[in-house]
């Protein structure tokens, strides 16, 4: 991480546990059970937060790299590792998106889980996903992204272009992300488009699917 600024969200991390128990509630669970169907071999998370995926990975996954910026929220992934929750081997690492600590080739699969909406640059957090990824890798994400109506369009602009990232962790609720994992060389394979919460929100619009290196 040398030459990069640190992660450091010491409020939001300390609600993000809390709202991610507070999604779970309210159904996430299928979708990150969806997200993580099919996984298998080594597997690296990409901002994993507090651990909330842990325990929906598929046994066939023989190894997971943890990766978390923030202290607060790696200091909460090592804890859910070391619960006995987490249904795979878990290796809990400090790291950026953009500078991923890992060999070139190196995993089977990539996890992005509501992640690729804070990261601080992502043209560059997406090269280092295909960079570390096998020639046969797969990209899993679940993501909330922009929205389809203009005035909720306009709002996400809005949001972004004032406090919000500062308040949510760096989240932006606006970026079209899809579009990005295009751009930077992946082919969709699977694609799906809902709303989670299934309200109409900045933050509702989502999707979940899988991409492999073009």
């Amino acid at each position: 991480m040398s030459g990069k600024r640190p992660v450091h969200h010491p409020i939001f991390a300390r609600l993000y546990p809390k709202l991610a128990r507070a999604m779970e509630r309210v159904g996430i669970g299928e979708h990150r059970a969806a997200l993580l169907a099919g996984l298998s071999g080594t597997v690296v998370e990409v901002g994993a937060g507090s651990g909330s995926n842990f325990r929906h990975y598929p046994a066939t996954v023989t190894r997971l790299v943890a990766v978390e910026p923030e202290p607060r929220l790696r200091r909460a992934a090592e804890g859910e590792s070391a619960s006995g929750s987490a249904s795979v081997p878990v290796e809990v690492v400090d790291g950026l998106a953009e500078r991923l600590p890992l060999g070139d080739g190196s995993v089977d699969a990539v996890v992005c889980s509501l992640v690729l909406c804070s990261v601080r640059d992502q043209v560059v957090a997406l090269r280092e996903i295909r960079r570390v990824l096998a020639p046969d890798g797969r990209l899993h994400f679940f993501e909330h992204v922009r929205a389809d109506s203009r005035g909720m369009v306009r709002l996400q602009r809005f949001m972004d272009a004032t406090i919000y990232p500062l308040l949510a962790g760096g989240c932006h609720a606006g970026r079209d992300t899809t579009a990005a994992i295009q751009q930077a060389g992946f082919r969709l394979d699977r694609l799906a488009r809902f709303r989670f919460p299934d309200v109409n929100s900045p933050t509702s619009t989502c999707v979940l699917g899988v991409a492999t290196p073009g």
